[in-house]
């Protein structure tokens, strides 16, 4: 097997938007991949604003949408998000995965192989997001 076709594990968490923790009601909003082999540490997002507002009237979705940036620059290391964009990408998709009891909550954590990470992100975020 060459280099690009080699299988490499990653790891991945869904992004819920959880408006009322007491419900237990979620939209998933999007997904984050980390794949240390190939130093890929990267998240996507899509907002369905109208199931959103549907399910939470009084939720303030661009906040919603500023947490999900904040996730993405954290996977881009930028300097904006504070101490832990100098972290490894390893302790920075910790840092993401890590439960909380806000509005914005990553789902569990699940793994796979791949040959892609950016496509398996793409896929990813099609299959759970929508």
């Amino acid at each position: 097997m060459s280099a690009a076709t080699t299988a490499m594990p990653y790891q991945y968490a869904v992004l819920r938007c959880v408006p009322r923790v007491d419900r237990e009601e979620f939209v998933n909003v999007g997904v984050i991949v980390y794949c240390e082999e190939a130093g890929f540490l990267e998240a996507a997002w899509s907002v369905d604003r109208e199931r959103l507002a549907a399910l939470a009237p009084a939720l303030d979705l661009d906040a919603v949408c500023e947490g999900l940036d904040f996730v993405r620059a954290v996977c881009a290391g930028e300097e904006s998000v504070g101490a832990v964009a100098s972290e490894p990408a390893g302790v920075r998709f910790g840092f993401l995965k890590a439960p909380r009891s806000t509005v914005l909550q990553p789902g569990p954590v699940h793994g796979g192989v791949t040959t892609d990470p950016g496509r398996q992100l793409e896929h990813l975020l099609e299959r759970f997001v929508g």
